[in-house]
């Protein structure tokens, strides 16, 4: 990996080169800018891993309104430089989702650890980011109604087919027990099926709630489903949520009911 690169927007600039050194001398790459609009500029054109933010700025844009256009536009983590422990400030600092605060006079320890952290939080927030990416698009690509469930049986995820399946879009969804979203049903007697959230976490897995069950649709259509249901886990094998995956069965019925009659 090579070297990380840190801005410094500082406008006292005797502190402004203390900083530099210092950074130098831990091994990082440093550039400065003297004003919160300079450093929205050159970060446009070469971006940093990392600002170390002076809360108090001279010119139109002070530290905190200028972190929270570099947050938002640039997507580069800040650290607070402050010499300040006013409340006042610190909170509408707080709003901008800082990832630290250097509080001057600062040592060399302090200002490693710092940096280090907050490099290490910004790569572990886009690692999860990626990975919920990836999800999402994995969940709209496939050719099955997918619903993620938390370890009650709410809804958290709904796939496309899934929500043209229950007739709920996934933002009316979310939160909702699922057997609310989805009635499932005995096609045979119209009754309830055993509840597939605690089937779940019973067995760890099961592949059908029953031989004839079905979707009660929002038209009043009865629908045969084949349902999948299974537990997932954190690191400490502990239960967080459930994927259900329904499965359109009424072709395969259709067809298995025309082999019966030959």
């Amino acid at each position: 990996m090579g070297q990380k690169k840190i801005m410094v927007v500082e406008d006292e600039r005797i502190v402004a080169e203390d900083i530099q050194r210092c950074l130098r001398k831990l091994g990082y790459a440093v550039s400065f800018a003297s004003s919160g609009e300079k450093a929205i500029k050159d970060l446009e054109k070469n971006p940093a891993d990392l600002v170390l933010m002076d809360i108090v700025l001279k010119g139109e844009k002070d530290g905190i309104e200028t972190a929270g256009i570099i947050s938002s536009t640039c997507g580069i983590p800040v650290v607070y430089l402050t010499a300040y422990s006013d409340k006042e400030i610190l909170e509408r600092a707080k709003i901008t989702g800082p990832f630290g605060y250097i509080i001057k006079p600062y040592n060399e320890r302090e200002l490693y650890t710092v940096i280090e952290t907050s490099l290490y939080r910004h790569e572990m927030e886009k690692r999860l980011r990626d990975s919920e990416y990836l999800l999402a698009a994995t969940l709209r690509s496939l050719g099955e109604a997918v619903v993620v469930t938390d370890k009650e049986g709410k809804i958290k995820i709904m796939n496309p087919y899934a929500e043209a399946l229950a007739g709920w879009d996934n933002g009316n969804a979310a939160g909702k027990n699922l057997q609310t979203v989805f009635n499932i049903i005995n096609e045979e007697n119209g009754e309830k099926v055993e509840d597939p959230v605690k089937k779940a976490i019973k067995e760890g897995a099961f592949y059908g709630l029953s031989i004839n069950t079905a979707l009660v649709l929002k038209d009043g259509q009865v629908l045969p489903v084949d349902i999948i249901g299974s537990v997932i886990k954190d690191d400490n094998d502990n239960i967080i949520g459930i994927s259900f995956i329904f499965d359109d069965i009424a072709e395969r019925k259709k067809i298995a009911e025309k082999l019966r009659k030959r």
